[in-house]
C-alpha cells in the first residue's frame, strides 16, 4: 500500500501498474541494487552524460598538489555540457573519482583503530546507499568492480578533454534510469 503522503509527489502521468512498480522497487531499495543500475543503450554514443563512467580522468585531491588519473563518474548536466550548446565560454564538465571499493576497504582496515565488526558494518552503509556522500556502484560485468564515489570529491576539467569519437573505448558505464516501464525497456 502506497502511505497518503508520498502520493502527492508521483507524477499524475503514472499508470497504476507503473506506480505498483516504482512503489514495489522502492520498498525494497536498497537490497535490489544490481546490474539495472546501468544501461547498455547509449554505449556506443558520442555524447558525455551525467552518470557515465569515464576511464583516465585527471585527479588532484588538494591540499595535495600531485595530479593522477583514476575513473570518474560524471556529475555535469548532460544538456549542460552538451557541445551543441554553444556558450561565449567553454564548459566544464564536473566529476568525481571513481574508487575500487576492495583499495578502499584494504585502506581503512590498515589505517582504523574501528573493530572488524565495526568496519563490516561500514561496508554494508555503503553498499545499502545509507552513507550521503559515498554512492555505491555494483560490480558491472568486466567493465567495473564494486567501486564507490565520494561525491564531496568533486573535480572539474574542461569538455574537450573527453574525446568524444572514442567514448568507446573510454565509457566504463552509463548509469541507467531505474525509472521506466518493462515497455520502454524493449525499446
Amino acid at each position: 500500500m502506497i502511505p497518503e503522503e508520498l502520493k502527492i509527489y508521483l507524477p499524475k502521468f503514472l499508470s497504476s501498474q507503473s506506480e505498483s512498480e516504482l512503489f514495489s522497487g522502492l520498498k525494497d531499495f536498497p537490497d535490489n541494487i544490481d546490474s539495472r543500475l546501468y544501461t547498455n543503450h547509449l554505449f556506443d554514443t558520442e555524447i558525455v552524460y551525467q552518470g557515465d563512467g569515464i576511464k583516465e580522468m585527471l585527479v588532484i585531491n588538494f591540499p595535495d598538489s600531485k595530479i593522477g588519473e583514476a575513473p570518474g563518474i560524471i556529475i555535469s548536466n548532460t544538456c549542460d555540457i552538451s557541445e551543441s550548446n554553444t556558450r561565449p565560454f567553454d564548459s566544464r564538465i564536473m566529476y568525481a573519482p571513481i574508487i575500487n571499493l576492495a583499495k578502499y576497504e584494504n585502506a581503512i582496515s590498515k589505517g582504523s583503530s574501528k573493530s572488524d565488526e565495526q568496519l563490516k558494518s561500514h561496508l554494508e552503509s555503503i553498499r545499502k546507499q545509507r552513507i550521503t556522500q559515498i554512492f555505491y556502484l555494483p560490480k558491472n560485468g568486466n567493465q567495473l568492480d564494486e567501486s564507490i564515489v565520494f561525491l564531496d570529491r568533486i573535480n572539474n576539467t574542461s569538455i574537450k578533454t573527453i574525446n568524444t569519437k572514442n567514448l568507446t573505448n573510454t565509457r566504463l558505464f552509463s548509469l541507467s534510469c531505474l525509472l521506466y516501464t518493462s515497455d520502454a525497456a524493449d525499446d
